[in-house]
């Protein structure tokens, strides 16, 4: 495992991505490397319920695949997205038709699950990056006052919250989500 304060600052995309991984993941964006916060209790299950989740209604009927801290590489950057789901024709395959462990392409649909010492600007900034890069949805989950802002291509984004249901990819309309119940999974009661 390597420090990320360990790593000289100014690399090309190529030379970062010869670098060993770090924990949390780095990730490489306008030619800085920036490293990720270490998930925390609520970060941690509503990232593993919400993937679990699409997984269990999608993988079956090859739709799609939800991904966690998969690392996508398009655009001249290299990010980590807390959640990323590819649409099944989309997924990168091996000769063997194996999954890929490079993903060299944007994710059709980006979730981030705000941590409370990130930043919410530097967050929408990859958010709306993807969405440049045709990305068709992203949320920005906020545990802290339990609402989801959503972005679209050329739409301003809304904030979601309470009982409201949540947009999904439209191969997927079938699953219907609220706020509230996704905020419902963080109860242990």
């Amino acid at each position: 495992m390597v420090a990320v304060n360990q790593i000289r600052q100014t690399l090309t995309l190529a030379e970062f991505l010869e670098l060993p991984e770090t924990k949390p993941a780095t990730e490489y964006v306008n030619g800085q490397i920036k490293q990720k916060p270490i998930p925390q209790g609520e970060h941690s299950t509503l990232q593993t319920r919400i993937a679990t989740a699409i997984n269990e209604l999608i993988l079956p009927k090859k739709i799609a695949h939800a991904f966690t801290e998969l690392r996508c590489t398009f655009g001249g950057r290299s990010i980590v997205p807390d959640i990323t789901v590819f649409s099944w024709n989309r997924i990168p395959k091996t000769e063997k038709g194996r999954i890929a462990n490079k993903f060299e392409l944007y994710p059709d649909w980006v979730i981030e699950i705000l941590s409370p010492e990130q930043s919410a600007n530097k967050v929408i900034k990859k958010i709306l990056f993807c969405l440049n890069q045709r990305t068709e949805l992203g949320w920005l989950i906020d545990p802290e006052d339990e609402s989801v802002m959503i972005f679209q291509p050329n739409q301003l984004p809304e904030i979601k919250s309470d009982q409201e249901i949540l947009p999904v990819l439209d191969s997927i309309k079938d699953w219907k989500l609220s706020v509230a119940e996704m905020f419902s999974w963080l109860s242990v009661k």
